[in-house]
């Protein structure tokens, strides 16, 4: 049976979520520092990498990564989902300024990595602090905010909800995630951001299949981030075991990614402006989407166990094969630990966003509707 518009919203969530959970505690390390620690791939949920010690083991980030929490990936989806609540339209990056800072600066919530509840803003990363930086003390045009911040996948890994509000419309996902994401990155990860919304709305297609998304977002990518995603796509069609999958994923995007070899020590070149680079992330997560064939586990612990950046990996992963499969696809077990672990309702975003998506269905018909009248208008007239 082919998946609902709501089916596919709450499996995209839900699934982006998990992944997330999933991905935090390995966060950073590669495939084989994982294996080694772990005694194996990671299969499911785990625990901090530091054990009970993951308290003081860094204290400049005292997060409690693993046992199921989600991480400020999933912190930020959220957050955007609440500003689609209030706009209930489609966004810009006006709304970024008016809604999302305040959001992340003024609404407390539970923070399941703090173990509290507390402003957004006292969890996010220094990237995603540029906007506050930005927008409410700096007082920037929106639209050219993201210019002169680090280029990472900040702004890439909370578009999901953009993609699903413009499900089975590509080219509309890319083109208003570009706008957002304007008051928060700029080059290859502002680039993401657009393709990313952009995989997601190609998953809602009726009949889509992991190949269609990644031809779909190609056709639409720009510079590195395309050549990236190619390169990745032709190694992933070689294989259908992430195990082996690896090493020749992590190499077929080497070229493009500016962090470097050791993603803990980025080099001297590492996340600045380019039209050559491209994030790691988004490539990634489409290659493993390939390599698992869609298949949500497979996909995700491909995506986990890649490493390096792996929480956004398997989020942007997650996402994508849950709105190709619905909230079937994404194991019960995993989500339900990991929503009992991190005292978070993850259905209710996913309720806030399909009633959200219905309206801006509704109005872009009629919007829709009166343009065609008018250019029936208009070509008549010139007859």
């Amino acid at each position: 049976m082919t998946p609902t518009l709501d089916d596919r919203i709450t499996g995209s969530l839900l699934g982006a979520a998990v992944g997330d959970a999933l991905g935090g505690p390995v966060e950073g390390y590669t495939p084989e520092q994982i294996a080694e620690r772990h005694g194996g791939r990671v299969t499911g949920v785990v625990g901090p990498w530091n054990g009970d010690s993951w308290r003081t083991a860094r204290p400049i980030a005292p997060y409690h990564k693993g046992d199921g929490h989600v991480t400020d990936d999933t912190l930020m989806t959220h957050a955007l989902i609440r500003v689609y609540e209030t706009v209930r339209d489609h966004l810009d990056a006006y709304a970024v300024a008016d809604h999302l800072v305040p959001e992340l600066m003024g609404s407390p919530v539970w923070i399941p990595e703090l173990e509290a509840e507390a402003l957004p803003l006292q969890r996010i990363f220094l990237a995603e602090k540029w906007l506050v930086a930005r927008l409410h003390y700096g007082h920037h045009d929106p639209r050219e905010a993201g210019s002169g911040n680090i280029v990472n996948c900040g702004a890439a890994m909370y578009m999901a909800p953009v993609g699903l509000v413009n499900a089975a419309d590509p080219h509309g996902a890319y083109a208003e995630a570009l706008d957002i994401a304007g008051a928060h990155q700029s080059s290859y990860g502002r680039e993401a951001a657009g393709v990313f919304a952009a995989a997601v709305a190609a998953a809602c297609v009726p009949g889509a299949t992991p190949r269609t998304v990644v031809d779909t977002v190609l056709a639409l990518a720009k510079d590195g981030t395309r050549a990236a995603i190619e390169a990745v796509a032709e190694v992933a069609d070689r294989h259908r075991d992430f195990e082996s999958a690896l090493v020749p994923l992590r190499r077929a995007v080497a070229p493009y990614d500016s962090v470097g070899p050791d993603y803990r020590n980025p080099g001297l070149d590492a996340r600045r402006p380019s039209r050559l680079h491209s994030i790691e992330e988004l490539p990634i997560a489409l290659g493993m989407l390939l390599v698992g064939e869609g298949d949500y586990r497979r996909t995700v612990l491909g995506a986990v166990n890649y490493g390096r950046d792996c929480d956004s990996i398997a989020t942007m992963a997650g996402a994508v094969a849950g709105a190709l499969h619905g909230e079937a696809a994404v194991p019960a077990d995993w989500a339900k630990r990991v929503a009992e672990a991190s005292r978070l309702d993850l259905h209710a975003p996913a309720r806030a966003l399909t009633a959200v998506a219905h309206e801006v269905f509704a109005r872009d018909t009629a919007r829709r509707r009166a343009h065609e009248s008018a250019r029936a208008a208009l070509t008549d007239a010139s007859r």
